[in-house]
């Protein structure tokens, strides 16, 4: 768990180019489950096709508040909800601040969590999860991962990952860059290799 230790103060003070601490929209939190191993990994999930916002599009397990939960507990519940992780079995390191996705009106605090190598999650509900992947971090630092995304005609361009023929990008590609380069995994990448979001990872809403 000392691996860990200055993470979440790291990673609060790094600039991710998204909006900090909107106020206004609804409230969500993710949880960015790492397990406790030398080659940690990371849960990852493809949203279901026939969601109304984000289909297809990858994403850390979580989703909105209910009414009087801290972004903790809804990222813990969230997290049960879609891929059967216990609560018991995630080690809170703490919250990053609030960060705003103004395609859907959305304030996203993201929880980091640490969870044991043994844990392994499940597709508990078909309705919002496709998919579930662990890519361990050193793959993700990998640089023939790494591109940067560009969407057709939108000025948009943002780090990329493809790995286990998934493709992420957006809120969750900004976090996962931002936590490569504070924990120390990051390695050197081409940003020039550029790559248009493929059409299955980036409609807004059925």
């Amino acid at each position: 768990m000392t691996r860990f230790g200055d993470l979440v103060e790291k990673f609060g003070a790094f600039p991710v180019p998204l909006d900090r601490a909107a106020r206004s929209g609804r409230r969500s939190a993710v949880l960015m489950a790492l397990t406790d191993e030398d080659d940690t990994r990371i849960i990852l999930t493809r949203r279901a096709l026939t969601m109304r916002f984000h289909p297809g599009q990858v994403s850390f397990p979580g989703g909105s508040l209910e009414k009087g939960e801290t972004p903790v507990e809804a990222a813990l519940r969230e997290a049960e909800e879609e891929v059967g992780l216990n609560p018991v079995a995630v080690t809170v390191l703490g919250e990053l601040p609030g960060l705003s996705l103004a395609a859907s009106s959305n304030a996203v605090t993201p929880i980091i969590g640490v969870t044991s190598p043994a844990v392994e999650p499940y597709i508990a509900d078909p309705a919002e999860v496709h998919s579930i992947h662990r890519p361990t971090l050193i793959q993700l630092a990998d640089p023939s991962t790494r591109y940067s995304a560009n969407l057709p005609g939108m000025p948009y361009r943002g780090p990329a990952f493809i790995i286990d023929n998934i493709f992420v990008w957006g809120f969750t590609a900004h976090l996962l860059d931002g936590l490569l380069h504070v924990g120390g995994w990051e390695r050197e990448w081409d940003r020039e290799r550029t790559m248009e979001v493929p059409p299955g990872f980036r409609r807004e809403r059925q």
